[in-house]
């Protein structure tokens, strides 16, 4: 008798091998043309909702690495928390308006092809920024992204560019917005101011100045210090490493509670900050000096001093920001020129003048250097500075300067007419701070973070300068720059006209109608709105337009976004609303290589996620993504997704193993009954559930990278270094129908529905694919599915049973180990295990010995009381009987039945008989 015939053995058609790349594009097909989103909503409708708002990525360029990052964990999050049975919509989005665009379009056709009709250049931005939502869209759609692709919302349509004009309306009738002068980041290759976000640092190597300001009025500073017999001419010093700013001077800052002296050097008197002579001294490299009197920086007020090279008295005043950290304690200012600087100019009524244009080039009527590019004004001012002898010093100075991030150039700052968002006007920086206390930011850092950067950050300068963007449908008087009366309705017409028509139907439109009467009292605004204006209000344009919930769930960006979309979007919720857009903010970090070191193509370290999908699969990047703290920096390299591929195919086959093992249980008619199943199957269904429970809370947490350990350590530990290992016998020698082996497909078939379920916001095609081999499957998919919800009645002496097995295998499979390099043995089949166990294990396991031996593996298991071991002593010795063909297990009994001597007695019953009888496993 061929006795192989007699065993059920495992088979499924679920492969081996994944094939990703081939394989996924079918299941993308599937869930296509059973319009599983559409689906989803369907089933889920009713449910309580959970809406986690997608940030908008820009529309122009293939994804990175960080694109795939981000919109592969809002996957996640969407996927479990449908599962739980939340109503989870998820809209994608694009940013469509703003430079980057037009730069291309400028590039492609050349600027003078729309110099006489800027509605055509929109038009071509329009259709570039479409093509480029349908290239990113599909390789989203590529990683297994369940979202609304079909409607997604796009910043440059005419409702969300209508609706961002409405923002900006209740925004300005809430006392938030201001059209002033002052400086702005500003770069000069675009032209354009810039957002707070728009900027980046870079360390710069500068010309570091120390400047000579003469003192005015000198008699009667002397006498008001109680000073005598001063000849000298007094000189108060101001350092800086912006030499271009000086022509714009208008003042010198001290601190009143900076102590400053009067220094004698070089036939020169000198006012310095006291902390601060010896590094002065030390670039100086002087060796006479003395120290004439110590004053306070309150002395120093109310008096004058010389322009370096103008004809011009600029006053001593007091400002906070004034420190000794480095300089001189004086500081130069230009409100033109700087935040700082503008602030004191304001606070003491100082001209805030720019003589520096859009170009970046001195306007042609500044004296000495009229027309000269501020990049190349630092030698000839500071030639000026020599020829009047007020170069005390210059060197060369290495810091960090705020450039473009799109032209990596060094930005300057230039008081030019803006509209702003005011933080303090109106107590808008209270409110957002107020509000921030309320959110709750994962990781907790992001509190700090942003909590800083809105206390420190300076008014929004929402206008810009272009011709790709939302309009700013404002009218302004020429007399006195306020906003003309009629505004509101104003504004209600350019609503109405670009949501009929986009942006293009209000610069066609001939405006001076609207006025009247007042045409020639009034300008046009022709700025457009900043960009992240335009994202920053998608809680208006997307959550309320749509009827969505208008307060977010969850917002989930990268960590750069507390300076942008995060920042962005609750500082114009709170102007329009007065509460936050969102409950939830969390941040995922910057993806880097193996070293830590930034991704570049310069260094030849970027790995794009086309190239993952294409080589290995969605699945291995969706994975690495999982199994990554994303809390940190994200390392990837060729090694680590190798390490990940490795992962994901033990999680492969153990879903393999278990489909191969249940290809003839049908679920609702061989599954057995609770009280019948053996304690093995029953303890390990219930730690399968507990498994379940605590993967349910990490998503709940968005733990991403602990499911999959959780996942990855389960499989490996007690599925394929345990239970697995031991039911084999069972499933495949066990009477195909019987108890014994119905109990342990009961237990595999739970194993698999709770594995795949929770492997499914992940590894979506996979769980996909396996889903379509379960049978009695339910639904159409996976994702129709929600969370399986078993149940085991296991007694606690049962588990106490089976929790000490599982604790003591690891001593038993060393013993064998052991005999095994001893050749004692060669497989565990062949050895007779002999367990020496103390009073407490001996009792639980007395009723149970003759199962042992399928618990270890072996032919043989006795059983011993010991009062001598701590909890169990194991020997093992060879087993002396005949090996059974059938089982593999050595058995006295082999060899004596009649017609079947190559098998032993238990493999007889299990062919011919009555199914044997198993109650432990």
């Amino acid at each position: 008798m061929d006795y192989k015939e007699t065993l059920n053995l495992p088979s499924t058609k679920f492969p081996m091998k994944a094939n990703l790349p081939n394989k996924e594009p079918d299941i993308l097909k599937f869930w296509n043309d059973i319009n599983l989103y559409n689906e989803i909503r369907n089933k889920q409708e009713g449910c309580k909702k959970f809406i986690l708002h997608d940030g908008p990525p820009y529309a122009n360029g293939d994804i990175h690495i960080g694109h795939a990052v981000n919109k592969i964990l809002k996957d996640m999050v969407v996927k479990s928390k449908t599962m739980s049975g939340f109503d989870a919509p998820f809209i994608p989005g694009w940013d469509c308006h703003g430079l980057p665009i037009e730069l291309v379009v400028e590039k492609k056709f050349g600027k003078s092809k729309f110099k006489d009709d800027k509605n055509a250049f929109r038009k071509a931005c329009r259709d570039y920024a479409g093509k480029q939502v349908e290239k990113q869209k599909n390789d989203f759609i590529r990683l297994g992204v369940s979202a609304d692709w079909q409607n997604p919302y796009l910043s440059m349509e005419n409702n969300f560019e209508a609706s961002t004009v409405e923002s900006l309306s209740k925004i300005l009738s809430n006392n938030h917005i201001y059209f002033g002068s002052k400086p702005v980041h500003w770069c000069i290759e675009s032209e354009s101011a810039l957002a707070e976000a728009e900027v980046e640092y870079h360390e710069i190597t500068s010309d570091s100045i120390y400047v000579l300001f003469k003192l005015i009025n000198q008699t009667s500073f002397i006498k008001n210090i109680n000073l005598k017999d001063l000849n000298e001419d007094i000189y108060l010093v101001i350092w800086t490493t912006t030499p271009w700013t000086l022509p714009a001077n208008r003042a010198i800052a001290i601190n009143q509670n900076i102590e400053y002296v009067l220094l004698n050097l070089s036939g020169k008197t000198l006012v310095i900050a006291s902390d601060l002579v010896d590094s002065l001294i030390e670039k100086l490299r002087a060796e006479n000096f003395k120290i004439i009197k110590k004053i306070k920086g309150a002395d120093l007020l109310g008096f004058n001093a010389e322009h370096p090279f103008y004809n011009l008295s600029v006053p001593i005043i007091e400002a906070n920001h004034v420190t000794t950290d480095a300089g001189t304690g004086l500081v130069h200012i230009a409100p033109g020129h700087g935040q700082d600087d503008y602030i004191a100019g304001i606070k003491n009524d100082l001209e805030i003048f720019n003589p520096v244009d859009d170009k970046g080039v001195f306007i042609k009527s500044l004296e000495f250097f009229g027309g000269i590019h501020v990049r190349k004004a630092n030698e000839p001012i500071m030639d000026k500075l020599k020829e009047n002898n007020r170069l005390l010093n210059h060197h060369k100075y290495k810091h960090s300067y705020p450039h473009c991030w799109r032209f990596k150039t060094p930005l300057i700052f230039r008081a030019t007419p803006q509209w702003f968002i005011s933080m303090d006007k109106n107590h808008l920086r209270k409110k957002v701070n107020d509000a921030i206390d309320k959110v709750n930011w994962l990781p907790s850092w992001g509190y700090e973070r942003i909590k800083k950067m809105i206390e420190n950050r300076p008014d929004w300068c929402i206008s810009r300068q272009r011709f790709w963007g939302v309009p700013i449908p404002l009218f302004i008087s020429k007399e006195n720059n306020e906003l003309h009366p009629d505004t509101n309705n104003i504004l209600k017409k350019a609503i109405e006209i670009i949501k009929k028509s986009n942006i293009e139907g209000w610069f066609d439109y001939d405006k001076k109608t609207l006025l009247n009467k007042d045409k020639d009292k009034y300008h046009i605004i022709t700025d457009t709105l900043d960009v992240w204006f335009d994202s920053g209000i998608t809680h208006m344009a997307v959550l309320k337009e749509k009827n969505i919930n208008q307060i977010a769930d969850l917002y989930l960006e990268g960590s750069d976004q507390h300076r942008g979309w995060f920042q962005s979007s609750l500082i114009t919720s709170i102007a329009i609303n007065n509460k936050a857009p969102y409950k939830t903010v969390l941040t995922h970090g910057f993806v880097v290589d193996a070293e830590g070191q930034k991704m570049s193509k310069s260094q030849g370290n970027v790995i794009s996620p086309q190239d993952i999908i294409k080589n290995k699969g969605s699945d291995i990047l969706r994975l690495w993504v999982a199994t990554t703290d994303y809390t940190k920096e994200m390392h990837i390299s060729d090694e680590i997704l190798t390490r990940t591929t490795e992962s994901y195919r033990r999680i492969r086959n153990t879903m393999k193993f278990l489909l191969s093992n249940i290809n003839d249980f049908n679920f609702n008619n061989d599954a057995i009954h609770d009280s019948d199943m053996s304690i093995l199957d029953k303890w390990i269904i219930n730690e399968t559930i507990i498994l379940q429970n605590n993967i349910q809370k990490n998503y709940e947490n968005y733990k991403f990278h602990q499911v999959m350990q959780d996942i990855q350590n389960f499989c490996t530990i007690h599925l394929g270094g345990y239970y697995l290992d031991i039911i084999k016998d069972r499933l495949y020698t066990s009477k195909q129908n019987g108890t014994a082996r119905r109990s342990c497909q009961t237990a595999c078939y739970k194993i698999l529905n709770i594995l795949n379920a929770c492997i499914a916001p992940i590894l979506s095609f996979t769980a996909e694919e396996i889903y379509k081999f379960i049978p009695n499957a339910n639904q159409k998919s996976v994702f129709l599915e929600n969370w399986p919800t078993y149940n085991i009645e296991i007694s606690q002496k049962e588990l106490s049973i089976a929790n000490i097995l599982f604790d003591i295998r690891l001593k038993i499979y060393k013993k064998l180990d052991d005999a095994r390099n001893q050749n004692l043995i060669g497989s565990s089949l062949d050895a007779t295990i002999t367990l020496h166990a103390n009073t407490k294990i001996f009792t639980l396991l007395k009723d149970f010995e003759d199962e042992l031996k399928f618990i270890f593996i072996s032919s043989h298991c006795k059983l011993i009381k010991s009062d001598d071991v701590e909890d169990i002593d194991v020997v093992v010795e060879k087993n002396i009987h005949e090996k059974c063909d059938r089982c593999w297990h050595k058995n006295e009994t082999v060899g004596k039945i009649e017609d079947h001597k190559k098998i032993c007695s238990r493999c007889y019953a299990n062919i011919f008989e009555q199914s044997e009888i198993r109650t432990l496993g």
